[in-house]
């Protein structure tokens, strides 16, 4: 198998300019002819560059506003042409086909066309055919042509040709294809995948997922276990978009708890009140607003404060000097916010291990948008949850309707069990949780343990009594039996929010009824497994 081939003519052809008169200028001193189509030929000509437009290789002008021009055998036999066939090469002179040694081309901007919202008409007009083709038929033909779909490899392209007095080795040449045709399945998920929303098909025949390589990791959950991330190129404001500003580099369970943390802070719209989310293990163990962000890290991690030793913290709003000054005092692993003062980040860079993430926004936390997990075999595709209520939505079912306080942090308690794990109970205070209790078999278990850990930090601050006495509870599901209910209600829980739905809400209502408490249904859970 043929090793190391020389580049003598190359064809460039690229919608994403940078780097492109330095990298073409570093072909041209080498002696290697340059071919191009549009705008790229006359970016380069006004670099001075001599280049031969396709239109010549081809014999035919471009045509249909720039739909067809490389769409040629000229084109794609010098692209495809085994250079060790005797047949291939007689087809290629009998016909005046010459041979292109190196292809540079990146695609049509569909991406960020679907990104800022373009309309339809637009968006298939960025549909790229001519450059999909050549890209797949340079890496199909690897064997004798270097394909170029990233800036970025522009380097070690000229790297390799230095070191190796202009050629390419077929070990270089086959990573840039693999490259290249995971450019191109990527870019037709896109088009894929926005061509099934704009027709309205939410479960299209086949789904398509694609990233770009953001860091590969040491390790996945555990040592043992291969990882890297991949952001989607969605933009969403988070951990895949975010600026690190100091500390070593994220793994991958600090990476999944950074964006359950800053997913459920999210929650809390910062016009209306400072918030603070602390993580760990993907649940959260306090969960509060206040005066001042300060306040909500204080009131947060006052729920749990065992738990938040080592978690993740996330801010809804400018992290300030004063809030650092308090977070630091227990280790941290991340803390992540919108954005972060000179004076937070001076507290910060004396903890080295502390990670500082900043994303200049918060995501939307009821923006559409999908989720997805691996199954053995296949995977589950659904619509990630952005679900929520308000007051108007609430159906009172016992004797008594919360009062506003309670009605209040029924809702603050509500959107904090969407984002813990099945089956899911908050404790809430004030509007700040003050018990939690995740991921039980058993919802009354659930309910128990986040009693007996707010028990623990009234022990712990040297409370009077529990800080459960006095709050609601929120429970991501229905209550099945009324034993859960009665556990909130002898911890000091006043008033109740749950789905509803249950065979047995009758008992369930009668029960809060006989323990004097408010509950109101949401008819909406939030399973979160």
């Amino acid at each position: 198998m043929t090793d190391r081939v020389y580049i003598g003519r190359a064809l460039i052809s690229v919608s994403d300019k940078t780097g492109l008169v330095d990298f073409a200028r570093a072909l041209a001193g080498r002696g290697v002819e340059l071919i191009s189509t549009g705008g790229t030929a006359a970016a380069l000509r006004a670099a001075g560059l001599a280049v031969r437009d396709v239109s010549d290789v081809t014999g035919f002008p471009e045509m249909m506003d720039g739909r067809v021009k490389t769409l040629h055998p000229m084109v794609h036999g010098g692209l495809l042409a085994l250079r060790d066939d005797d047949e291939h090469l007689l087809a290629m002179a009998a016909h005046g086909i010459e041979p292109i040694d190196l292809l540079v081309v990146n695609l049509y901007p569909f991406e960020a066309t679907v990104a800022r919202g373009a309309g339809h008409d637009d968006c298939i007009e960025n549909i790229d055919i001519g450059g999909p083709a050549m890209i797949r038929a340079a890496a199909k033909n690897h064997r004798f042509v270097t394909v170029v779909t990233d800036p970025q490899d522009y380097q070690p392209v000229l790297d390799q040709l230095a070191a190796l007095g202009g050629a390419t080795t077929l070990t270089f040449r086959q990573r840039l294809a693999q490259i290249a045709y995971a450019r191109t399945a990527a870019y037709d998920a896109a088009v894929s995948t926005w061509m099934a929303a704009a027709i309205g098909e939410t479960a299209p025949r086949r789904r398509v997922f694609a990233g770009t390589l953001a860091q590969g990791l040491r390790y996945g959950e555990n040592p043992h276990q291969g990882a890297a991330f991949y952001t989607d190129g969605s933009g969403r404001p988070g951990v895949a978009t975010a600026r690190q500003w100091q500390g070593k580099e994220l793994s991958y369970n600090n990476i999944n708890d950074t964006d359950a943390a800053f997913e459920l802070v999210a929650e809390f719209d910062p016009a209306q009140a400072p918030a603070c989310a602390i993580i760990k293990h993907a649940n959260p163990c306090g969960v509060a607003q206040g005066g001042t962000l300060r306040e909500a890290y204080l009131r947060a991690y006052d729920c749990d404060r065992t738990s938040a030793f080592g978690g993740i913290v996330a801010l809804n709003g400018l992290l300030d000097g004063a809030t650092a000054e308090e977070i630091v005092k227990i280790f941290t692993e991340v803390v992540i916010a919108p954005d972060a003062t000179p004076e937070a980040r001076a507290v910060f860079a004396g903890k080295k291990n502390l990670r500082l993430l900043t994303t200049g926004a918060l995501p939307d936390a009821r923006a559409p948008g999908l989720a997805y997990r691996q199954v053995a075999g296949g995977f589950l595709v659904q619509d990630r949850d952005a679900a929520t209520v308000t007051a108007a939505d609430l159906k009172v079912v016992t004797r008594r309707a919360p009062g506003p306080a309670e009605l209040a942090d029924l809702l603050f308690a509500w959107n904090v069990a969407k984002h813990v794990k099945s089956n899911a109970i908050v404790y809430a205070k004030d509007g700040a949780t003050v018990g939690i209790g995740a991921g039980q078999m058993s919802r009354v278990d659930s309910t128990r343990i986040a009693a007996r850990k707010a028990q623990d930090m009234a022990e712990a601050l040297g409370l009077p009594q529990p800080p459960t006495v006095g709050s609601v509870v929120a429970s991501d599901a229905f209550f099945p039996f009324a034993d859960g209910l009665i556990a909130a209600a002898q911890a000091g829980a006043t008033a109740i929010i749950q789905p509803g739905g249950s065979m047995r809400d009758d008992e369930v209502i009668a029960a809060a009824d006989a323990a004097g408490l408010a509950m109101v249904f949401t008819g909406q859970r939030h399973f979160r497994h």
